[in-house]
């Protein structure tokens, strides 16, 4: 499948980002969100084959609303110009580690670990980089994956984290707010013929990126 009619009404949207428009139109969205939503029901499937922990089964699990919490924004434009998916163990409201699409014309991406994690979960990373430095720099500099995924996205600590020694050699790696990697696509993208070919192959050179970081996150539930 291809993702035309999904891009195509986000174009439209973008130029006409009103709540007239979008009710004048609301089949448009109506048929574009059913087709975002058949990919990203075939995308569940794909990433099952990569990490068998995944246990969402509907693309609701996964996607966010198209619709902007305008309450505190300066921003008022109603509507979000992009299709986004997260796709983790526990849906796009878990704490884990997933993998993420993002759609919007010109500026898409996929992406994946963890964006904005609970503060004990934070330090369970942190703590695990700490503890295993050497798998954890295997992953991230490996050429392959930095290839695809050249840095750590997101802000980052001015100083060393609370808890952690200040003279540690990669004190840098621990600075991060988030752990989440990102791999910015063009809009041809979603149209290829090879599309699930291609994002499995993104995907599967992200997953041991996941993988450390919910094996951290998994022993910091447990307790």
């Amino acid at each position: 499948m291809d993702l035309k009619i999904s891009i195509n009404f986000l174009i439209q949207l973008r130029r006409n980002n009103n709540r007239d428009w979008f009710h004048a139109n609301k089949a448009l969205y109506v048929e574009a969100k059913k087709q975002f939503d058949q990919f990203i029901e075939i995308l569940i499937l794909v990433i099952k084959d990569i990490d068998s922990e995944i246990d969402v089964t509907s693309a609701k699990e996964c996607s966010f609303r198209i619709f902007r919490d305008v309450r505190f924004s300066k921003n008022k434009l109603p509507y979000k110009t992009n299709f986004g998916a997260y796709i983790a163990k526990g849906g796009r409201k878990g704490p884990f580690a997933g993998f993420y699409v993002h759609i919007e014309p010109n500026e898409s991406f996929v992406a994946g670990g963890v964006y904005m994690p609970e503060s004990k979960n934070l330090k369970a990373i942190r703590t695990a980089i700490f503890e295993n430095i050497d798998d954890y720099k295997e992953i991230i500099n490996n050429k392959t994956f930095k290839k695809h995924f050249d840095r750590i996205y997101g802000e980052k600590l001015k100083l060393a984290p609370k808890g952690f020694p200040k003279d540690f050699a990669d004190i840098d790696l621990l600075k991060n707010k988030h752990y989440a990697v990102v791999h910015k696509v063009d809009d041809a993208f979603w149209t290829s013929e090879k599309l699930f070919e291609k994002l499995t192959k993104i995907f599967r050179i992200q997953f041991p990126f996941n993988k450390f970081i919910n094996k951290a996150i998994k022993k910091e539930l447990s307790h």
